[in-house]
C-alpha cells in the first residue's frame, strides 16, 4: 500500500477536490482508503459527509498532540457513506497545532507514527495537506511514501511550485529519504483558452512522465457536490467531473501496481 500526501502550497487548486473524488473513486473501484483531513478548515471532512465528526479518540488534532499511551490509532477513525473510504477528521483545533506541535518531541513525525500502524489496514492513504509550506505539511511530506500535486492550469498555479519542490528535497535529505513525486495532476482546465494549453504543456515539458494524461476539467458538478457532503461520483456520476476522476482513478492504480 502507499502513502500519499496530496500537496500544494498555492490554495484554490482542486487539493481537497483531488484528494476527496480519487478517494472515492479508488474505493468504488474495490480498494481500502483512508483519508486523511490535515486541513484546519476541514473541507474534505465536510465534502465527505462527515462535516463536525470526531472519532472515540478525537480529530487529527487529538491524534497528533496527544501523550496518552491507552489510545489505538484506529481510535481516530470514522466511517463515511462512501462504502471502503475511512476518515480521520479535522476541526478548526487544528489551527493550533502548529504552535503545539513546536514543544513536542519528534514534532515532525507525529503524523508518521499515527499511520504506520493503519498501513495493513489500506490499501491506498490519501493525505489532504493544508495550503502551506508549514508545519502540518511537513508531517504530510515526512509520512507519506509519494507526493500527488494537483497544479491548475493557470500562470499563477506555476508560482511556488519551486518552494515546494525544494522542500521535498529538504525532507528527503533529513527526515524522508525516499520521498517521491506520485505525480502531478492538471485540474480546472478549460481547454477553449490559450493559456491553459500553454501551461499544461509547460508543465509536461518539466515534469516530464510524472504528469498524469487525465486533466480535469472545469466542472459545476465538481463545485456543487462539496455542499452536499458528496464526492461527485455519488453527487453526479455522468458529470464530467466524475468521469475524469474516475479516469485519474484508473491511471492512479495503473502507477501503483507498477511501482
Amino acid at each position: 500500500m502507499s502513502i500519499v500526501a496530496v500537496t500544494n502550497q498555492k490554495g484554490g487548486v482542486g487539493k481537497t477536490t483531488t484528494a476527496i473524488n480519487l478517494g472515492a473513486a479508488l474505493a468504488a473501484a474495490g480498494q481500502r482508503v483512508l483519508l486523511v483531513d490535515m486541513d484546519p478548515q476541514a473541507n474534505a471532512t465536510s465534502g465527505v459527509g462527515r462535516k463536525g465528526a470526531t472519532a472515540s479518540g478525537g480529530t487529527i488534532y487529538d491524534a497528533l498532540t496527544t501523550t496518552r499511551t491507552d489510545l489505538l490509532v484506529t481510535h481516530f477513525v470514522v466511517d463515511t457513506p462512501t462504502p471502503r473510504l475511512s476518515l480521520i477528521p479535522s476541526s478548526r483545533d487544528l489551527a493550533g497545532a502548529e504552535l503545539e506541535l513546536i514543544r513536542l518531541p519528534e514534532r515532525e513525525h507525529r503524523l508518521r507514527y499515527v499511520l504506520e500502524p493503519l498501513r495493513a489496514e489500506y490499501d491506498t492513504i490519501l493525505i489532504d495537506s493544508p495550503p502551506s509550506l508549514g508545519l502540518l505539511t511537513l508531517n504530510a511530506l515526512v509520512a507519506a511514501d509519494r507526493v500527488l500535486i494537483p497544479l491548475h492550469c493557470e500562470y499563477f498555479a506555476l508560482e511556488g511550485l519551486a518552494d515546494l519542490v525544494g522542500t521535498m528535497r529538504r525532507v528527503r535529505a533529513g527526515l524522508n529519504p525516499t520521498l517521491d513525486i506520485e505525480g502531478v495532476l492538471l485540474t480546472m482546465n478549460d481547454e477553449r483558452t490559450n493559456l491553459g494549453q500553454q501551461v499544461a504543456r509547460d508543465v509536461r515539458e518539466f515534469f516530464r512522465e510524472k504528469v498524469y494524461g487525465t486533466v480535469i476539467p472545469r466542472n459545476v458538478r465538481l463545485a456543487e457536490a462539496p455542499s452536499h457532503g458528496m464526492p461527485v461520483l455519488a453527487y453526479d456520476a455522468r458529470s464530467r467531473g466524475a468521469e475524469a476522476y474516475s479516469a485519474f482513478a484508473d491511471e492512479f492504480r495503473q502507477r501503483q501496481q507498477a511501482v
